[in-house]
């Protein structure tokens, strides 16, 4: 149903709750309101900005009195740029909306609850961010490029000057940025850039869809060696991307506590906060718990993120991911760590699997890292697996809450412990982790 849109005179009212979406919620006369930037027990005043049957969206005129969880928003584009939603929320309690947000979803789409719930994983909150898609766009009415994230509320690419949650150096690359594209013949046929900063690199993937002139491929040159970075032309597909000088070292990332280095390609799926990352692999492990004899499988393992690190502790795992790519870079990169016990395989874990070698084979324990849809289709291969423990990182507290219901009343696991991880701070992601155990069938 279409919001129409409506101008009304600014009202007081209290703020009762949080959106999934990081909005404010009060309840006007019966109907609920849903106030962008306001938070849960302030006392506001807002001006009713859209109407549908159900609810009315406002804008927030003023704060009357404030929560006590309120913070200047540091970023000097937050309220136009769609990047960050909670930025004016602290990071305490932006942990606690998205744990709360967890153990309401858990408990309301799978009918479960943990029986401990895991302390909040946390790292840096600022410049964390490795990988990003920036949108590119030459706005005639500007008379110059904008580059950077969509704004809040509109399709357009938001007017940013910097990006703080951008890992450095890209979050300073956004002027210099907009200023090249500005400067090639092609400034209306590049629309997006593709950020990924490694431990020593930092890739930048451009979209051309026409092809640089010669007086364009020396400028892109400069900018390549004045600002340290690495450039990439992408003119089609995926499959097409280049490095614009010439053979480029692969880029990588480590993980400490189990002596890996893992290698990517600029436009691969890399979890975007390093920090946070390393520690979520270190309490997978912890949780997974894999012995010298077990044998572990690792479904959606992409390049070996936690395949590598239960190979270090486990006799043997089997890494299953349905991007070809993915599986052939999660190989060369346990051939660059020395690993011999693990082996990777492509399969559409989206469709049935009962027929493939590994599917039929034992295991002691199972991690599952699915995108965004989750990993329900995959779940009667994990039961029939006779796994004992069952690790489960999500994207989506609501697929994860859907599987965490079936794994529980289905296959007769339970729910031990469950918790968030803050991948994505400001934003209203909920990135969390579960872990499951179940009787060995005899």
């Amino acid at each position: 149903m279409r919001t129409r849109r409506i101008s009304s005179a600014p009202e007081a009212a209290r703020i009762v709750d949080l959106t999934h979406d990081g909005r404010g919620v009060a309840r006007i006369d019966g109907k609920t309101v849903f106030v962008a930037d306001a938070l849960p027990g302030e006392r506001v005043m807002l001006r009713r900005v859209g109407q549908q049957r159900s609810f009315d969206e406002a804008e927030l005129e003023q704060v009357l009195e404030a929560s006590a969880d309120r913070v200047v928003p540091a970023c000097p584009h937050f309220g136009i740029c769609g990047g960050c939603a909670l930025q004016h929320l602290s990071p305490e309690a932006q942990l606690g909306f998205k744990q709360a947000q967890l153990l309401e979803s858990l408990a309301r789409i799978g009918g479960v609850a943990p029986t401990r719930v895991l302390e909040p994983l946390r790292g840096p909150v600022w410049q964390y961010r490795r990988r990003a898609r920036l949108g590119v766009k030459h706005v005639v009415k500007k008379g110059r490029v904008l580059v950077g994230f969509r704004e809040r509320s509109a399709p357009y690419v938001a007017d940013l000057h910097e990006c703080r949650v951008l890992a450095a150096p890209a979050g300073e690359l956004i002027d210099p940025l907009a200023a090249l594209v500005q400067s090639l013949s092609i400034s209306d046929r590049l629309p997006q850039v593709e950020v990924a900063v490694a431990d020593d690199a930092c890739a930048l993937v451009l979209r051309v869809l026409a092809p640089p002139s010669a007086d364009d491929l020396e400028r892109l040159r400069v900018f390549e060696r004045e600002r340290g970075v690495r450039l990439y032309l992408q003119p089609g597909g995926i499959d097409t991307v280049a490095p614009l000088s010439g053979e480029a070292s692969p880029l990588g990332y480590t993980l400490p506590e189990f002596d890996l280095r893992l290698e990517f390609l600029p436009t691969d799926f890399i979890q975007v906060n390093a920090e946070l990352n390393a520690r979520m692999v270190g309490r997978a492990m912890e949780l997974l718990d894999p012995a010298p004899g077990d044998a572990v499988l690792d479904l959606f393992c992409g390049l070996g993120n936690f395949s590598l690190a239960a190979a270090r502790r486990a006799a043997h795992v089997a890494g299953v991911e349905g991007d070809a790519g993915l599986v052939r870079r999660a190989a060369r990169n346990a051939e660059l760590n020395r690993i011999g016990n693990a082996a990777f395989h492509a399969a559409d874990l989206t469709a049935s699997c009962e027929a493939w070698p590994w599917a039929a084979q034992r295991y002691d324990r199972v991690l599952l890292d699915p995108p965004r849809a989750g990993a329900r289709e995959i779940l009667p291969v994990v039961a029939r697996s006779d796994a004992r423990c069952v690790v489960y990182i999500s994207c989506h507290a609501g697929s994860l809450a859907r599987d965490a219901g079936i794994l529980v009343r289905e296959y007769g696991y339970t729910l031990v412990s469950a918790g968030v991880m803050d991948m994505f701070p400001h934003t209203t992601h909920v990135e969390a982790m579960a872990h499951f155990v179940r009787p060995v069938t005899q």
